[in-house]
C-alpha cells in the first residue's frame, strides 16, 4: 500500500514538474497559432481586395488568397514549434520523405493540379466562353484547380480533368458563335432580291448581332441550284434558338415571295 501511494506521489510530482516546465511553452505556442490564424485571415482579406482592383478572375483570386493564408499560418507554426524547442531539421527531412511517397501515389492528382495552375495563370479561356477541347465542347461553367466543367445545350455537364486540357489543341469561340445556315434555290432566282430578303430576315431577328456584321451570299453553284449561306453571329446561349428562328423566317419569306427551293434532281434521257 505504501509503495502504491509513493508511486502515485511520484506520478503527480512528475506531472506537476512537466506542467511547470512545458505548460507556459504550450500556452505560448497555442497563442502563436491563434495569432497566425487571425493574421492569415487578415492578410487574405487585404490581398483579396487588392486582387479585385486588378480584375483577376475568381479561381485565380481564390488560389492566391488560400496560398497566402497557408503561408502566413506556416510561418507562425514554425515559430510555435521553435518555442516548444522542437528540432525542425529532422521534421523537415521526414516530411520530405513522406511527401515523395505521397507524390508517387498521387501522380494523376498532382498532374491535374499543375495543369490547373497553368490554366489559371495563362488563361486560355474564361468562364462563359464556348470552347472545344478533348473531343468535347460547351460553355465553360467553372475552372477549378483540378478540373474544368463544360455545360451542354441539353443542360448536362462534362467534367474534364485539367491534365487532359493542357497540351491539347483548344478552339475558343469566346462568348459569341457564328451560325451556318444553308439553303439551295433554283437557278433563275433574282439573286439581288434574294440577298435583300436575307438581310431583312437577319435584321428582324433580335438574337442576331450587328457587330460583327452578318455574312451571307452565294457560296456554291451546285448541280440542282445555287447554295446560299447565311452566317451571322449570336451570343453563345442564343445559338440553337437563332438557327430555328432563322430557318422558320426563311421558309416564310420563300413562301410569300414564291421562291423555289432547289431539290436534288437528275435528267434521264432514253437513247434510241
Amino acid at each position: 500500500m505504501d509503495n502504491s501511494l509513493q508511486s502515485l506521489d511520484q506520478v503527480r510530482a512528475s506531472a506537476l514538474d512537466m506542467a511547470v516546465r512545458f505548460g507556459p511553452k504550450v500556452l505560448v505556442a497555442a497563442l502563436i497559432l491563434i495569432a497566425g490564424y487571425i493574421a492569415g485571415r487578415w492578410v487574405g482579406r487585404l490581398l483579396e481586395r487588392l486582387l479585385l482592383r486588378w480584375k483577376l478572375e475568381l479561381p485565380v483570386r481564390s488560389l492566391l488568397v488560400s496560398l497566402t493564408r497557408g503561408f502566413v499560418l506556416a510561418l507562425f507554426a514554425i515559430m510555435a514549434l521553435q518555442n516548444l524547442g522542437i528540432e525542425l531539421l529532422p521534421l523537415i527531412a521526414g516530411l520530405g520523405v513522406a511527401g515523395a511517397g505521397v507524390a508517387l501515389a498521387m501522380q494523376g492528382v498532382l498532374g491535374n493540379i499543375v495543369a490547373g495552375l497553368t490554366i489559371i495563370f495563362t488563361r486560355p479561356f474564361h468562364v462563359g466562353d464556348y470552347v472545344s477541347i478533348a473531343k468535347e465542347e460547351g460553355v465553360v461553367l467553372d475552372i477549378s484547380i483540378s478540373s474544368t466543367i463544360l455545360g451542354h445545350a441539353d443542360r448536362s455537364k462534362v467534367v474534364i480533368p485539367n491534365r487532359k486540357i493542357v497540351g491539347e489543341i483548344l478552339h475558343n469561340y469566346g462568348q459569341i458563335r457564328q451560325l451556318n445556315v444553308e439553303v439551295s434555290v433554283a437557278y433563275g432566282t433574282d439573286v439581288d432580291c434574294l440577298l435583300g430578303l436575307m438581310a431583312g430576315v437577319l435584321q428582324a431577328n433580335a438574337r442576331v448581332l450587328q457587330d460583327p456584321a452578318p455574312v451571307f451570299g452565294v457560296t456554291r453553284l451546285a448541280e440542282s441550284g445555287m447554295r446560299i449561306t447565311i452566317a451571322p453571329w449570336v451570343k453563345v446561349p442564343d445559338h440553337d434558338p437563332a438557327v430555328a428562328e432563322i430557318n422558320k423566317a426563311i421558309l416564310e419569306v420563300f413562301g410569300a415571295q414564291q421562291i423555289v427551293i432547289a431539290l436534288p434532281q437528275r435528267e434521264v434521257r432514253m437513247l434510241p
